[in-house]
């Protein structure tokens, strides 16, 4: 390892945020303005993303007042805070650059429910009602047994 690589390695973040394309993210960056420091959050969808280890970087489109606006985030720099998944999408490609040309209801992507911690991969709302019927089919088969 050359020394460049030495201090690259040392600038790395622990755990950088598994990121993959056609996810939509919110991204916590700091803002220098003046004296003042501030976060900004730019949510969006990762069309692309490059670059290896510590060079790695996404680039994330978000339209802003009817204007498309594509930004480069690099993912171990420290002026990145925290990068938010908020939801994945299902995609077929590396590179997302079709949604530049798409509008409106035609630039959405299919989204990909993620698993839970049970593995259900269920939403709230149906794992809640499966709860409930659960316990009330518990309830019948505790009282039939009971009598």
């Amino acid at each position: 390892m050359n020394l460049l690589d030495q201090i690259e390695h040392k600038e790395m973040k622990e755990k950088p945020p598994e990121v993959r394309i056609g996810d939509t993210v919110r991204v916590h960056i700091r803002i220098v303005e003046g004296a003042k420091e501030r976060v900004q959050v730019v949510e969006g969808i990762v069309i692309k993303m490059r670059g290896s280890q510590n060079r790695k970087t996404i680039t994330v489109r978000k339209v802003s007042f009817g204007v498309g606006v594509e930004r480069i985030f690099p993912l171990h720099s420290p002026r990145v805070e925290k990068v938010e998944i908020v939801k994945h999408s299902k995609v077929r490609r590396a590179k997302l650059y079709y949604l530049r040309e798409l509008r409106g209801k035609a630039a959405r992507l299919k989204e990909v429910r993620i698993q839970t911690k049970k593995g259900t991969g269920q939403s709230k709302k149906k794992a809640k009602a499966a709860a409930k019927a659960a316990a009330k089919a518990g309830e019948k088969a505790e009282a039939v047994t009971e009598e």
